[in-house]
């Protein structure tokens, strides 16, 4: 038994295939209670037969944040510390002490280390940190998706919880079409809430609908609460690759730099002007804006921090700029630093091999 009572809560629909993973993952909590919104395939059974407390409800029409209050409500009032996952997520071991190492009496809410994805080597991808593990009492999920937690009156203390590892391993055939009309209802609920004003407006880039992305991330720039300079990089960088997807370049390189004017301590915007250049073959300037992402070497904590950058995109793109420039030397160089960080790349590989060749 824990210092405090520990109850792991979801939500789920036809999950039946992780169902397993995600029990072996979540018992080190004290109880695992589920909302299951409609399976067909099992998943419900199967949960209960690994200990989980499974209620079947049917949420119409169906929003996240109504889904996510009833799970909520299934949570035993005298629990201590509420852990809100989803079934594709999984716990790396020792969970439960650092949690419980971290938490204080009176605390709101913990924050905790997410690897939202992973490349095709396995290594991390998307790394942030997030807060869905928090305190019973005072507080409710709002927005029909991308939801959040907004509590009643002042929250307790926030907590790092060091040593609390998330890994999401989703569904990659798993739809995204419900995305799209919950976030419009969203922003129509809540024409201010600058967050969901930009989640749309980064929908309607994945969707390649660029007027639409335009509009909304412009109007998300205008809002007087959207203030956090890295999202508003991201709503400058999407608007670029939206005037990029029309073919007005110019518009695209003139975002970018808004961007990096913006944000300049995150990478992405600098990753994104290199790749613009890269494909206008202007090596220089490829150079130039990869060399300033690599002077940035704290990776930030947040959603917004993208793979690609960390990776072996600055070095590789510095590699073949090098070469078209006709320095060989620094082009191998480059492409080793590339392959140091991705060695499995057989494109990689092969360029490591013909420059050492010259």
């Amino acid at each position: 038994m824990g210092k405090y009572k520990v109850c792991v809560y979801a939500i789920c629909k036809d999950e039946v295939q992780f169902a397993d993973r995600w029990m072996d993952s979540m018992g080190e909590a004290d109880r695992v209670v589920v909302l299951d919104t409609g399976s067909t395939d099992g998943t419900p059974e199967r949960l209960r037969a690994r200990g989980a407390e499974v209620t079947e409800e049917i949420i119409s029409p169906w929003r996240f944040d109504r889904a996510r209050n009833r799970s909520l409500e299934l949570v035993p009032e005298d629990t201590d510390i509420c852990v809100c996952t989803d079934l594709d997520e999984v716990f790396r071991p020792g969970w439960r002490n650092a949690l419980e190492t971290a938490w204080r009496p009176g605390a709101g809410q913990a924050v905790y280390r997410y690897t939202w994805s992973f490349n095709p080597d396995g290594s991390e991808g998307v790394v942030f940190w997030i807060e869905k593990i928090h305190a019973r009492r005072g507080c409710r999920w709002v927005h029909p998706v991308h939801e959040v937690l907004a509590w009643e009156g002042t929250p307790g203390p926030t907590v790092r919880a060091e040593g609390v590892q998330l890994d999401h391993h989703p569904d990659p055939a798993k739809s995204r079409a419900q995305y799209l009309p919950l976030l419009e209802l969203s922003v129509a609920e809540d024409p201010e809430d600058d967050r969901n004003t930009h989640y749309l407006g980064r929908e309607y880039m994945y969707r390649e609908r660029w007027d639409d992305c335009i509009a909304a991330l412009k109007r998300h720039l205008a809002m007087p609460r959207a203030t956090w300079r890295d999202e508003r990089a991201a709503s400058m960088r999407y608007i670029a690759r939206a005037y990029a997807g029309k073919g007005n370049l110019p518009a695209a390189r003139d975002w970018y730099l808004r961007a990096i004017a913006e944000a300049p301590h995150l990478r992405e915007p600098y990753m994104d002007l290199a790749l613009l250049l890269y494909g206008q073959e202007e090596w220089e300037g490829v150079l130039y804006f990869t060399g300033c992402a690599l002077q940035i070497t704290r990776r930030p904590k947040t959603y917004i921090c993208e793979a690609a950058p960390w990776g072996s995109l600055p070095h590789d793109l510095r590699s073949i700029a090098f070469f078209h420039t006709g320095r060989r030397t620094e082009a191998l160089e480059a492409a080793q630093a590339a392959l140091v960080l991705e060695p499995e790349n057989p494109r990689l590989q092969e360029n490591v091999r013909l420059l050492a060749l010259e």
